[in-house]
This record gives structure tokens, sequence and C-alpha cells, in this order.
């Protein structure tokens, strides 16, 4: 079945054939139809005139249960207690109009948040009439707006009880505009000291000069978020190491400023660093350690070597002058047997006895500088001082002592004391130390003179053994003094290469110290400086 339209201008009547409306019917038709508004007039009394279909919706009254009635019936007992309803239309016939926001009460007895305009309504005389007023129900606005209201103070209050965190908000130019209390504990600025000021006040002067703040400002707003970590400064100008997130805020594409976010992050910075350098000394321990091993291993397998390397010259050195001995004596006992006692000339006894008495002296002279190894290497090494030793009185000892072993191999030695040195040391080794110097000079210089020269002043010792030898090469130089070392000469070279060694333990052992100054073809000088006085006592063990 076919539904016909309907004619809104009523059946089989056009726009043209209608009369007219009055003015005062269209705005009776027009404020009855908004429904979302009660829109209703009051006498000058306050008693309702008319009563339109938004407030019958709003309200819940229809006109016959309304009109009438005093408009005090919309207010809550407290507001009609304190006479506000009155109070309301006075200031309305004052000012011409009021308005407000508040609690009115509906037909069922429950509340409503209005928005209330009342506006007095006057003749062309200015005589008052009545009122107007329009109410309109914004309860779900306000309790959004309370809700709001709620969760910003429980967002406020959160980020006040925060003590470990300094969480404020910057403007657009990084200007300190909120402080919470974590940021005061962390920082150490009270709200009303910091807020206003620019947050580069944190920062350390070389970040301020190199633009960070204004940097991490400009990356926030790029890529919608700054983080890092470093240093910051707090009020009394202690740094702390900082964890910092920066977060620009925007209102419909419009930058309105940074949230920022610190946390104090010393004590894990330090503890971190704690633990790295925990971990870099117990790595440095164990190269060191590691290293110690390898010096070890490698001392060990040398003073195998030097073990080896000792007992293969040991045993050719004293072989040699025994081997000798023991010919002599072979040959001497089987003259004798077969009744030839020539050897045994008063003209030739002599002459065996000092063979005989050079080959003993080679031997107790190995035997002693055996025994000085043995002494150094077990600690065993120690020094006996004597006060008051005349150096030069010493020196001129050991050169005469020297002069048979000197003159075999046409060496002539001399003095020369530049002044009188007094010490002390112990006699025996300082003996010690120029005899050897003394007889590498024959050995590596043969037929060439020696010179000793004796030196110093009120603190140290000097002395010099200079010989014209072939010298010693730098090279060589650096491995003289390590035991079992001897430097090839032109000449059949002999001995257990532990003499340089040995002297430079003594000259140690008595705080002093041994040099030498060499070049080829230039010959040598050994170079002793003593101090006059020794630090050790008596009996003190030589370092080995």
């Amino acid at each position: 079945m076919k539904t016909e339209p309907v004619d809104p201008y009523g059946p089989s009547r056009s726009p043209d054939e209608l009369p007219p409306a009055p003015p005062e019917e269209i705005f009776r038709l027009l404020v009855d139809a908004v429904q979302d508004y009660a829109i209703f007039a009051l006498d000058v009394e306050g008693n309702i005139v008319t009563w339109n279909l938004g407030g019958q919706s709003l309200k819940g009254y229809l006109p016959e249960e309304v009109i009438g009635t005093n408009f005090r019936r919309f207010y809550t007992r407290e507001d009609i207690d304190r006479g506000h309803p009155e109070a309301e239309l006075k200031e309305a016939a004052e000012k011409g109009k009021y308005e407000e926001e508040g609690w009115r009460v509906k037909k069922d007895g429950s509340y409503f948040w209005a928005n209330v305009v009342i506006t007095a309504l006057r003749n062309e005389d200015g005589v008052l009439r009545g009122f107007g007023k329009v109410t309109r129900d914004l309860t779900q606005k306000r309790k959004a707006e309370l809700n709001l209201k709620e969760s910003e103070e429980r967002f406020r209050q959160l980020v006040e009880s925060v003590p470990d965190y300094a969480i404020f908000r910057l403007d657009p130019q990084g200007n300190i505009a909120t402080w919470n209390k974590g940021a005061e504990r962390n920082k150490g600025y009270k709200a009303e000291e910091i807020i206003g000021l620019h947050f580069s006040k944190f920062y350390p002067e070389e970040d301020i000069k190199n633009g960070k703040p204004a940097m991490e400002l400009r990356e926030a707003v790029v890529n919608g978020r700054y983080e890092e970590e470093g240093w910051r400064l707090k009020k009394d100008g202690s740094r702390f190491w900082a964890s910092v997130v920066i977060t620009p805020i925007f209102d419909k594409g419009e930058l309105k400023g940074f949230a920022k976010v610190t946390r104090n992050l010393t004590e894990r910075k330090i503890a971190e660093d704690q633990l790295r350098n925990a971990y870099m000394d117990l790595e440095r321990r164990i190269e060191e350690r590691t290293r110690e091993l390898t010096k070890s291993k490698l001392r060990a397998e040398n003073a195998v070597k030097a073990r080896d390397q000792f007992f293969s010259i040991a045993s050719h050195e004293l072989k040699t002058p025994l081997t000798s001995l023991k010919l002599q004596t072979q040959i001497r006992l089987y003259k004798i047997a077969k009744g030839d006692f020539s050897e045994f000339a008063s003209d030739r006894i002599a002459k065996l006895f000092v063979d005989d008495k050079r080959q003993i002296e080679r031997l107790s002279f190995l035997v002693d500088n055996m025994l000085d190894i043995s002494n150094v290497t077990s600690g065993a090494f120690k020094l006996t001082y004597d006060k008051d030793v005349d150096l030069n009185e010493l020196v001129k000892e050991v050169l005469k002592r020297m002069e048979p072993i000197l003159g075999e191999v046409r060496c002539v030695g001399t003095l020369e004391s530049v002044r009188s040195i007094y010490g002390s040391w112990d006699r025996h080794r300082i003996e010690q130390v120029i005899t050897n110097l003394l007889s590498n000079a024959a050995k590596y210089a043969p037929g060439k003179p020696v010179k000793i020269t004796v030196d110093g002043d009120s603190k140290m010792a000097k002395i010099l053994v200079t010989d014209q030898g072939p010298g010693i090469s730098g090279e060589n130089q650096a491995r003289i003094f390590q035991p079992f070392e001897r430097i090839k000469s032109t000449s059949e070279v002999t001995g257990l290469g532990l003499g340089l060694f040995i002297i430079k333990q003594i000259v140690e052992a008595h705080n002093g110290t041994i040099r030498l100054e060499s070049e080829l073809t230039k010959g040598s000088t050994f170079i002793v400086e003593l101090p006059i006085e020794s630090e050790c006592g008596p009996n003190t063990p030589a370092k080995a």
C-alpha cells in the first residue's frame, strides 16, 4: 500500500494561503520547542509565570504543577535558608542580569549542576515587570570537570609525593614552570627559589658554553623525546650523575612546553665505577701476575741454563789448574820412583813451588767466586763495616799485592789520588772490588798501563779504574754485569764470568753504584761510587 507524503502546511493548503502568525506566537512556539534549556518567566516576586518543555524535561514538573509557585523550590535548603534566590533576583534587578553555576533540585529531590541566567524584564517606561530565567543542566560537564580536576589533583599529588625523581615542567623557552618535592630533594632548590629561572642553571659551565641545554630541547621537539645520563649541578654547586628525560608538550600542534624528569644515579654510577675499577684492577693484577709468572718461568729457565753453564765453565776452569797440578805431581812421583831427584835441585825447586802456588791461588780465586755467587743467590751475603777506612791506603795495598800478577802480563798499575777519602765500608769487600777490577784489566789489556783514580767529596767517594784495552761495544756494556758473561777478545780469556756480577752486588750492598764508560779501541773506565756513610749497619745482608 502506497503512503502519501504528509503536507507540513496542512491538507490542500499552500504557504500563500496561510495567515501570518503573530510575533508573540512565534516566540512562544520557539521557547516551547527548546528542550535542552528550561526557559520560563517569573513575576517580580519570583513566582513562575510560564513553563516550557525544556523546563518539564529538565526539572520534571508539568506546567500545572509549577506555574504560580515560587522559583525557590528549585534551590537547595542551604540556599533557601541563606536567602540566595532573593539575592539573585535583587542583583538581576540592579544590574540587569545575574549568572552563576550551582546545585539545583529536581521534582524527585535529586540534585543537578545548573548554569543559570536571570534577566530583568522592563517595559518601555523602565518599570520592572518580571524576570526571564534560563537554566541549563551541566551535570555531565561538571562531573567531567570534577573528574579532570580530581585526576589532575591525583597526578599533582603523585608527582609531589615522588621523592627520588625531580619532575617539573618547562615553558617553551626552557624556563621552570613547576617544581615537585623530588626536585627540591635532589637539587636543593625550593619552588620559590627556582620557578621562573632557566633550567640551564642545573648544567656545568662547560655544557652551557657548548649550548647543551638548548640542544636538548631541540632534540626533544624533533624526536619527540630526549634522554641521556650526565653530570648536573645542585644548589650548593656539587655535581651529581643524573638520568634525564625531556618530553615536549603539544596542544593542537602548538608547543606548550616540556616535561622534564631527572633521577639522581650518583650512587649507581659510583657502584658501577667501583665495579669497573675493580674489574680493571683485577685485569691489571692478572696481567701483572701473568707477567710475574712469565718472568719467574724465564728466571727458572735461565737459572737452569745458568746452572748448566756454571757447571760447564766451573768444571773447565777448575779442571785446568787441577790437571796441571795432577800432571806435575805424577811426573815428580814417577821420577822419584826411578830415583831421579833432578826436579828437586835447589835451583829448580823454587820454580816448582811458584808454579804450584800460582795454580793453587787460581783455584782459591775460583772457589772464592763460587762461594760469593752462592752467598748472593742464597741471601747469606753479608757486610761487616769498618769505620774511617782510608780509601787511598786501601788502593795502595791492593796495588802492591797485585804487582806480581800485573807484572806477569806486563801491566803497570798507578794510583792518582785527588784527595784523602775516609768512609765506613766493608774493607775486605772493597778490596775485593778493586782486586777484581785490576784483574779484569790485566786479563783484557795485557801489556798496557792501568790507572786507579780516587776522588770524592764529603758525601760520596769515587774510584775509577782505567785501562787501555780493546774497549767494549755499547751492546755488550749492558750485559757485562750479568753472571757468566765474558767478552771475547784477541787474548785467551779464562774465568767463570762472575767477577763483575759479584762486585756489582758488593757495591750496591753499600748503597753505591758501578758503571762503565768505554769505546771500542779506546779502552774502558769502570766508575765505582760509594756513600761515605752507608745507611746499612754491621753484618747487613747484601742486596741480591
